[in-house]
């Protein structure tokens, strides 16, 4: 089993809030696989700064809103 990350995000709550927006359809406007928005989603992998920034303006929010960092 992958370990988590320190890095949080809320790009599930944001994908709901957007329209119900699939993993599949936010995968395609940043371009990238599904499977590496399951892996984000899931606390396995952090995305690189520039993925985030994509994601970001996706949603129209800060990076604050969408990704976290916890010490623990």
């Amino acid at each position: 089993m992958a370990k988590k990350t320190r890095v949080t995000n809320e790009l599930r709550r944001l994908r709901f809030e957007a329209g119900e927006m699939t993993q599949a359809e936010l995968a395609a406007r940043i371009g990238v696989t599904r499977q590496t928005i399951i892996a984000i989603e899931q606390g396995r992998y952090s995305p690189s700064l520039e993925m985030a920034f994509r994601i970001s303006l996706v949603f129209g929010v800060s990076l604050e809103k969408a990704f976290g960092y916890s010490e623990e």
